[in-house]
């Protein structure tokens, strides 16, 4: 098949669905599907080869944002259009950039999803342009739900079936406020009728997108995002070292106090946590049942490491935490990763003996679960969103309460059972491989995408 996949970039943040698009796009190439991958809005910030070089950013965030609020400005000489779209301009652009809020920025959005009725009409003219220079996509791959106003005319005038990704937009379009949330739900519906294809990284998400959509649950696939698994202890590459440093001498179970300090082949136990640090991660919840835990004596030798993205509007929150562990005096025990690459990510992970992340809102999926079963790292996670879904999936970690004392004891129940700990490890590490993996992913991609097109393919239109 001929593919393209659109992507939006964060600019110099870190962002999953980069992560999963990247990795997706490397994996169809190796199956042999012709895939091109289309940035928008700013340059990827990505821990793999970027899948998308060498081809230019559409969308220009610069542009993009300035045709929203100059009504003059969106009839601008093309010699400026372009000057603002220069590649060098917008990866200084994507440097600078904070968070996006979502009470910021409803009324771009909604002209975003009105697409060829939008402010940004002349960016989608743009784009189409582009694409009628490529090789005719069959299936055309949308990032996220926010896209869904390009749809028309890529139908229209490109003949192709157009495929939708969902991955937690919900939590970002009700967090505006009512005036514009209303307005874009209802958009957004309107144009999601015209997709030929949602693909959910969870039934929970699925079920419920299709029900806020409007749409039929037949028109939306299941597929569990995936990883490449490359350098992860779960690929044939990855490194034997955390089995070696889990081996657990058999005397060391006797002792509750003791098998919880020496999970990790003598060495104190390490409570990890890996996602944006933001208050709707749930990082603070997992502070306090740290904190906690350091009270108890099975796990007062518990250590807590902290890694994942974290922007100029996060440093604030992670101040206020930090001065909270301090005063509870447990400091000492905690370390900070912000912004790792690859290695230095995998080199976190394989250094934990349990992971969690406590997110508050809705969860689609939480790339980071995979990721820690890829080091052979058990997960211990809230009872809400999708999280239920994966881990029983998976079978590598626990579901309690959404709470800091529930999670505070799940914790300790693993670590005071280190038969349990290494049951899951194993669990952990298959899922990863058989479920979890970016080529299990894009095998289940491929089929939902050739279940809406023909033998003939997408009617090429005529030059």
């Amino acid at each position: 098949m001929n593919i393209v996949q659109i992507t939006p970039g964060a600019g110099g943040m870190y962002c999953g669905n980069c992560f999963r698009d990247n990795a997706l796009v490397a994996e169809l190439r190796k199956l042999g599907h012709s895939t091109l991958m289309v940035p928008l809005y700013l340059p990827m910030t990505l821990d793999e080869e970027d899948q998308s070089a060498g081809t230019p950013i559409f969308f220009s965030g610069v542009n993009v944002y300035l045709e929203q609020k100059s009504a003059l400005f969106r009839h601008a000489p093309e010699w400026l259009h372009k000057l603002l779209a220069s590649p060098r301009l917008l990866k200084w652009a994507g440097k600078q950039a904070a968070k996006t809020r979502a009470e910021d920025v409803g009324d771009l959005t909604l002209s975003m999803l009105k697409g060829e009725d939008g402010n940004q009409a002349r960016e989608l003219d743009e784009l189409i342009a582009f694409l009628k220079t490529q090789e005719h996509p069959d299936v055309i791959c949308l990032s996220n739900a926010m896209l869904v106003g390009l749809v028309r005319q890529f139908k229209k005038q490109l003949k192709s079936k157009v495929v939708c990704m969902l991955q937690g937009e919900d939590a970002f379009l009700d967090a505006m406020p009512k005036k514009d949330r209303d307005a874009v739900w209802a958009t957004l519906s309107e144009r999601a009728q015209e997709v030929d294809l949602f693909i959910a990284p969870s039934r929970y998400f699925a079920d419920n997108m299709a029900a806020r959509m409007k749409v039929s649950p037949d028109k939306v696939k299941v597929v569990f995002n995936g990883i490449n698994l490359e350098g992860w202890q779960g690929s044939e590459t990855g490194s034997s070292r955390r089995e070696e440093a889990h081996t657990i001498p058999g005397e060391e179970h006797q002792s509750l106090l003791t098998s919880a300090a020496t999970v990790q082949g003598g060495e104190a136990p390490v409570l990890g946590f890996f996602a944006r640090m933001s208050e709707e991660k749930g990082l603070h919840l997992l502070v306090d049942a740290f904190i906690d835990l350091k009270k108890r004596e099975t796990t007062k030798l518990l250590k807590l490491k902290v890694g994942g993205g974290c922007g100029p509007s996060d440093e604030k929150y992670v101040a206020k935490l930090k001065r909270l562990l301090a005063d509870a005096g447990v400091l000492a025990d905690v370390e900070v990763h912000p912004n790792l690459d690859r290695d230095q990510k995998q080199a976190f992970f394989e250094s934990l003996t349990l992971f969690s992340v406590p997110a508050l809102y809705g969860e689609a999926f939480g790339l980071y679960l995979v990721e820690a079963m890829a080091a052979g790292v058990p997960v211990v996670q809230p009872r809400h969103a999708a999280f239920p879904e994966i881990v029983e999936a998976s079978r590598a970690g626990i579901i309690t309460e959404a709470n800091s004392a529930a999670l505070a004891d799940g914790i300790e129940s693993l670590l005071i059972d280190p038969e349990r700990l290494k049951e899951l490890r194993s669990h952990a590490l298959a899922a990863s491989r058989e479920q979890f993996s970016i080529a299990a992913m894009a095998a289940k991609i491929v089929e939902a995408l050739e279940s809406i097109t023909d033998d003939s393919r997408a009617e090429v239109p005529a030059s």
